[in-house]
């Protein structure tokens, strides 16, 4: 029986047994345990979701799911990896967004994002709210591009790495918003909330799990989100397509990649898995606790969306003139 997205996430609301779940496997797979590897190390939003969606699939796959943490060098470590494992189905990649920047980034990759993986699913996005310090005079996103056009020298962003998902969304809002503005780049969120709080910069673009904190405080005031819709997560905060900004979207993404050549029956399964794991109420609770909202789809369109990526921020990297070490 052949079931489109819809059905599969109502089947697995309601808990009913699933294609990819039933005993006959497809050319014997799996007929022993999967890697299943994050691009990032323990504890972090991307490891966290690898292991939730580890646990959904093993039980219906009827095989173990092993979790790899192969962190390093912005995700090309575990990139390169997976992209040279045999395509059996037994070796998963759970690629982050900074897959779909590299080549634009960085010279003689080891591998080819295009060529060298099989997609099978979206599985999440992390929105980035734009967020400045409460005491800030502006108190809308209209008020914050016055305030940067106004002032020669600008807003300052703070981000939490050079190329990362932040720093790419705020050059992109800085360009459509045609605004003064620098990003000025920090060794992760901690040290760039330290210089927000304290009010020597701007604004950033965060994950709204770390900001609540600081938000519920009366420290910090959200001006929007820059997804393409209004997300579960915070859905008070307007997105800034809404407030005059359409082409500002930018977010954190996970999606489970294999080694090209993997069979299609495998990512097909696979596919379903993991479109049944978004539609669990669990998986969905563990996720916004970690500051995710789950997407799935078909493998399709998680290849188009790598593409579409790929070329948006590819532009993005050369206006700004963006380099890393």
């Amino acid at each position: 029986m052949t079931m489109n997205r819809r059905q599969l996430l109502a089947a697995a609301a309601a808990g009913l047994t699933l294609p990819w779940s039933a005993s006959g496997h497809a050319q014997g797979w799996p007929a022993r345990p999967i890697r299943m590897v994050s691009p990032y190390g323990a504890g972090g939003s991307n490891d966290i979701l690898t292991r939730v969606l580890g646990d959904f699939l093993s039980r219906g796959l009827g095989q173990g799911i092993v979790v790899e943490n192969k962190s390093g060098a912005g995700t090309r470590i575990a990139n390169e990896y997976v992209a040279k494992a045999p395509p059996d189905g037994y070796t998963l990649l759970h690629a982050a967004a900074p897959i779909a920047i590299g080549e634009a980034l960085y010279k003689d990759l080891p591998y080819d994002v295009h060529k060298s993986f099989t997609s099978i699913a979206s599985t999440a996005i992390a929105p980035l709210f734009l967020v400045v310090n409460a005491e800030a005079p502006y108190k809308s996103l209209a008020e914050f591009i016055k305030y940067a056009k106004a002032d020669p020298k600008g807003v300052t962003f703070g981000s939490p790495g050079a190329g990362s998902a932040p720093h790419l969304t705020a050059e992109l809002l800085l360009r459509s918003a045609g605004a003064n503005g620098i990003v000025v780049q920090y060794r992760g969120d901690a040290p760039a909330y330290t210089e927000l709080l304290a009010g020597r910069i701007d604004a950033t673009l965060t994950a709204i799990s770390t900001a609540v904190p600081h938000i519920q405080a009366g420290k910090l005031r959200v001006l929007g989100v820059a997804t393409e819709e209004r997300t579960p997560l915070y859905p008070q905060a307007p997105t800034l397509r809404e407030q005059g900004l359409p082409s500002v979207v930018g977010y954190g993404w996970y999606g489970m990649l294999a080694p090209a050549g993997t069979p299609a029956s495998i990512v097909e399964r696979l596919n379903a898995g993991i479109n049944a794991a978004v539609g669990d109420v669990e998986v969905r609770r563990k996720a916004e606790a970690a500051g995710l909202q789950l997407r799935g789809g078909t493998a399709a369109e998680f290849s188009a969306f790598i593409a579409s990526e790929t070329r948006k921020w590819a532009q993005i990297i050369k206006s700004a003139n963006i380099t890393v070490e």
